[in-house]
């Protein structure tokens, strides 16, 4: 099959790889019928995360098909439409009854594979998905595909970080960076009911469609973020900002923004060694700093139940289509955001 292979920092290749085979009666075999591009993945593919082994299949968002299932799995059958988390979960160990099934005791992420241990990726013709009845989610016939895909990593990272903020009527909220999980936390926020929400990035077409999904966008270069926010809040701060970015310079400017007993959510994924706030600021602000994994496959059960992702038009946020072949260019495309490029998927 063709898949998307890692060929070290900045090289991504499409090659011809093996098909996937059943390992464990517990596996399911799901024919791709879109993958996504993520921000998370730029992070390899610029070596900012290291050790993942050459040859690796990337990406870890997708919806598909089952095409062959193990002996032991019975809920889902060959034809039924899924979308998966991007981590797997197994459904029975202590994080994943509390919820928290991205920290499953078995699980694996999509895409990682080091030292020749761990779980080949998505953006291929085919993926094996282990403990495939406690990892996919299946999608009924009024969800489409790309609702499905974003559901599985992005809206549910997004509805996560806008719930861990705590949003309450007539606050003041910030979104820092308009990004694709970005665009899916406003999203989420006006959801759960933010009033005065803004949002900050300095893409003008991202601006723009965090506007469309309700919030006031806001540009560094061309506004001073932490004045408006003072001038909105009685000088006190943002009571909640949204850190969707994952540098040191978007968690500073959150510290900025925030008033002294704020949330700050973070959901970027950071890979610096320190903070860029001290001890002595976060005691000063009292501050409330929630950070980590969405735990994606109990969001998305919760979020297709509750109905709330048939509400929005998440997938306007797709703005580029690529096949396996033009992988290339797709992460350059995404990734120096070309083309007023905010999301990019694949069809194998």
């Amino acid at each position: 099959m063709q898949a998307l292979t890692f060929g070290g920092i900045e090289t991504i290749q499409c090659s011809s790889v093996p098909d996937p085979a059943l390992l464990y009666p517990s596996d399911a075999i799901v024919k791709i019928s879109m993958a996504g591009i993520c921000g998370s993945d730029l992070h390899v593919y610029h070596g900012r995360e290291k050790g993942l082994d050459h040859g690796t299949v990337m990406g870890h968002e997708l919806a598909g098909i089952i095409v062959e299932t193990g002996k032991d799995v019975k809920k889902f059958h060959k034809g039924t439409r899924v979308l998966s988390p991007f981590t797997t979960s197994c459904g029975e160990c202590y994080y994943c009854s509390i919820g928290l099934t991205c920290r499953c005791e078995k699980g694996n992420l999509f895409g990682w594979v080091q030292h020749g241990e761990g779980l080949q990726g998505a953006q291929a013709t085919y993926v094996r998905v282990p403990m495939a009845e406690s990892t996919l989610v299946p999608l009924s016939n009024d969800i489409s595909d790309e609702k499905g895909l974003l559901l599985g990593d992005i809206f549910s990272t997004g509805y996560f970080c806008a719930e861990n903020a705590n949003i309450k009527p007539r606050g003041v909220y910030v979104v820092i960076g308009c990004g694709p999980v970005g665009l899916m936390t406003v999203v989420a926020a006006k959801h759960l009911g933010a009033e005065q929400l803004f949002a900050i990035d300095f893409f003008p077409e991202r601006l723009q469609k965090a506007k469309e999904f309700g919030a006031i966008p806001l540009n560094p270069a061309l506004t001073d973020c932490k004045e408006q926010i003072l001038n909105v809040s009685n000088g006190r701060g943002a009571d909640a900002v949204m850190e969707v970015v994952g540098s040191s310079e978007a968690l500073r400017l959150a510290i900025d923004l925030i008033r002294p007993g704020g949330t700050i959510s973070s959901v970027g994924v950071h890979t610096a060694n320190h903070f860029s706030f001290s001890p002595g600021e976060a005691y000063d602000k009292n501050l409330v700093y929630q950070i980590g994994r969405c735990p994606a496959h109990f969001y998305a059960e919760k979020l297709l139940k509750e109905e709330v992702v048939q509400r929005y038009a998440i997938e306007s946020i797709i703005t580029h289509r690529f096949s396996l072949n033009q992988g290339t260019t797709a992460y350059e495309t995404f990734d120096k955001k070309l083309d007023r490029c905010i999301k990019a998927i694949l069809i194998p």
